[in-house]
């Protein structure tokens, strides 16, 4: 999962603060299991908008070539790992 955006972390943030603000004045709850409710439920809420936030097309072109790269065409076996030549032709090469 990538890292959020500076963006993102904003509006979630403010969504936190705001909507747990709002629902404590409108609910006008005296108890603490009521705020702690309120504060949970600002929290997922504040969450929510975060993660929904539109990225950045640099950020959504980005993960489209990364979802993109992630697909293999049938019969890819990787990338050859193994140099041309083997180990006891190299060993001494730059050793001088």
């Amino acid at each position: 999962m990538p890292r959020p955006t500076a963006a993102q972390l904003a509006y979630g943030s403010a969504t936190v603060v705001l909507s747990t603000l709002a629902m404590l004045l409108l609910s006008q709850t005296r108890t603490g299991i009521g705020a702690a409710v309120i504060a949970i439920a600002g929290l997922g809420l504040g969450l929510l908008v975060a993660v929904t936030a539109p990225l950045p097309r640099a950020a959504r072109a980005r993960r489209a070539r990364v979802a993109a790269a992630q697909v293999r065409p049938e019969g890819f076996v990787g990338r050859r790992t193994s140099p041309t030549r083997p180990a006891e032709a190299r060993v001494g090469e730059h050793s001088r």
